[in-house]
């Protein structure tokens, strides 16, 4: 099975795909989806959904996990972060994928064992659990995690 991470931002939006069809989950790519942040955040929004719609074309996963929106302090950052999982979540939706949303502490809680864990931990252990030769970019970690993430909590559930 593939599962595509996401680690949704109105000017980064990162991705990670892994197979969990052997007893390991594998990685296969990771990457960001970059935006102009001098454009108007509806070509933003646009932007996301095209690039994920692509991932999803190209690696024909069966899930899609995605951070939870936390609160901001700047309600206007949450805002544009909401905007960003809901255009994913679209793409997500008419390709007929299930959604499994994950809140931040909880990825980081499963990946690092620490729910408060910084980005610089996160990469580390992506790196380490699915044996990459270099850290992946902090978005793409992140989306790797929350791939990574869903994984194991089916695992642990026996859905796998």
């Amino acid at each position: 099975m593939i599962i595509l991470g996401i680690d949704p931002g109105s000017r980064i939006t990162g991705y990670g795909v892994i197979d969990i069809s052997g007893r390991k989950p594998q990685y296969v790519d990771s990457g960001c989806i970059r935006m102009k942040t001098d454009e108007p955040m509806a070509n933003r929004l646009l932007t996301i959904f095209q690039g994920v719609d692509q991932l999803i074309g190209l690696y024909r996963p069966k899930v899609l996990s995605i951070e939870e929106v936390f609160l901001h302090k700047n309600p206007q950052s949450a805002l544009k972060l909401g905007q960003a999982r809901g255009v994913a979540m679209c793409a997500a939706a008419m390709s007929n994928l299930v959604v499994h949303e994950y809140a931040a502490t909880r990825i980081k809680q499963t990946i690092v064992g620490q729910g408060h864990a910084q980005k610089e931990q996160v990469q580390h252990m992506v790196q380490s659990l699915l044996k990459l030769n270099k850290k992946p970019q902090a978005d793409a970690a992140d989306a790797l995690a929350a791939a990574l993430t869903h994984a194991f909590h089916c695992r642990l559930e026996g859905l796998l």
